[in-house]
């Protein structure tokens, strides 16, 4: 399909025309032309009334639960969701049952997804079953398509374990995602340690916990001379420790998910499950960080850290709730809140996300590949069971206004108009 998106705000950094009121062709699946452009025959027009339009979005950090959870989200829902949050890429974490750790599995997740608007891409396991004791079969599952690995949100403890996985890994350059926890300071804790954890009666969880396991990956990068990326940032401390490692020429990358650059821990005070994270939701000043962090470019990305559970894993009592929020659809209206650009929203959705997985990057030029979203940063719409096309509804944003709309989104020459 011939298409005219007309009345357009480039916001891509890479791009000649950053920031310029165009109209952009696209045929055949490529930018044709861009400038001021009038309608052809046999030509779609979308117009965007002077929206952004930015590479298209891309999660590094997200679950679906297929093969094994379907009953949370499938291949199918995950995608939807994805759209309408103006995702055109994602990379999958392989916490599902059977847990993706071979190449078999890592084929399983490509044919599923095949000829689909979203890019769905697989990141394999580091270790087998996720429990930290054998490495999984990381160069097999690479060249299956794999485009990363991690545990996901069970973070290595062993650190002799942990050095010769990135030992490991820097043979055949690949890329070790881990999220950052010192089990043994976290302990059975699930909320911020603070003031508001001993107002609610509730076991905290230090920073230092998260801060500790961030200093050990930063030190093993170094003494290895690998890269490493640490998933799911949550405090200033974290943000200092990275900013001082890549000063000093260590290898390391980082991203935080959206929901951390708005929520706080004071909104735990009515006991919601649907804001019991992980890591738990920090303080302001901990926001004010990451902001800062996301500007100066300490932080490399933002995901959506896109969890689905089921209703009867999260409307129970906060102790013994799953931890999660369903995120692709609400990461745009959060970073509309948290105060982002959009230059800065196409960098850190869209570019370094890329980048960071040595993916190729979609940029808005002509005869370059069309993979955009559109997105509107002041038009409201209401998110609620009709418009969340997620098997699950575990957001604590549902029933309520959200202001930050996608509106259309392209990839692999199939385009979505958004109406929700």
């Amino acid at each position: 399909m011939n298409l005219l998106v007309q009345q357009v705000t480039i916001a891509d950094p890479q791009s000649k025309f950053n920031k310029q009121l165009c109209d952009v062709r696209i045929e055949d699946g490529k930018i044709k032309s861009i400038g001021k452009l009038s309608p052809e025959k046999n030509e779609t027009v979308f117009d965007a009334n002077g929206a952004f339009l930015s590479p298209g979005f891309f999660d590094l950090n997200c679950v679906a639960g297929d093969p094994g959870f379907e009953t949370k989200e499938d291949i199918e829902t995950l995608t939807a969701a994805a759209k309408a949050g103006g995702f055109t890429g994602l990379a999958l974490l392989p916490q599902a049952n059977p847990v993706v750790q071979s190449k078999s599995q890592v084929e399983y997740v490509i044919n599923k997804a095949k000829n689909n608007l979203v890019d769905v891409l697989p990141v394999g396991a580091i270790s087998q079953n996720r429990e930290a004791k054998e490495l999984a079969e990381l160069f097999d599952m690479k060249q299956a398509g794999a485009v990363a690995f991690s545990d996901g949100d069970r973070a290595l403890q062993d650190d002799g374990f942990m050095s010769r996985a990135l030992q490991y890994a820097k043979g055949f350059d690949a890329l070790l995602m881990v999220y950052p926890e010192n089990k043994s300071i976290a302990g059975k804790s699930q909320i911020n340690e603070s003031k508001n954890s001993v107002l609610l009666g509730m076991k905290g969880l230090p920073a230092l916990a998260e801060e500790m396991h961030i200093a050990r990956d930063i030190f093993l990068a170094q003494y290895n001379e690998t890269k490493i990326h640490i998933s799911n940032i949550s405090t200033a401390g974290s943000v200092a420790l990275i900013r001082k490692a890549k000063k000093d020429g260590v290898q390391v990358s980082c991203d935080v998910t959206a929901h951390h650059l708005v929520f706080t821990e004071e909104l735990l005070s009515d006991f919601d499950s649907n804001y019991k994270v992980k890591p738990p939701l920090r303080g302001k000043a901990d926001v004010k960080a990451l902001i800062a962090g996301l500007k100066d470019g300490t932080i490399d990305a933002i995901t959506s850290q896109h969890r689905p559970e089921e209703i009867e894993f999260k409307n129970v009592e906060f102790e013994i709730a799953h931890y999660g929020i369903i995120g692709l659809q609400t990461v745009l209206p959060l970073l509309i809140k948290a105060g982002l650009d959009a230059n800065l929203i196409a960098e850190k959705l869209s570019i370094n996300p890329r980048k960071l997985l040595n993916l190729n990057i979609p940029v808005i030029e002509e005869g370059a590949t069309a993979n955009f979203t559109v997105f509107s940063p002041n038009e409201k719409w209401l998110y609620n069971a009709a418009s969340n096309y997620s098997k699950s509804a575990n957001s604590p944003l549902l029933g309520t206004e959200l202001t930050g709309k996608v509106t259309l989104v392209y990839n692999n020459s199939k385009v979505e108009g958004l109406k929700v």
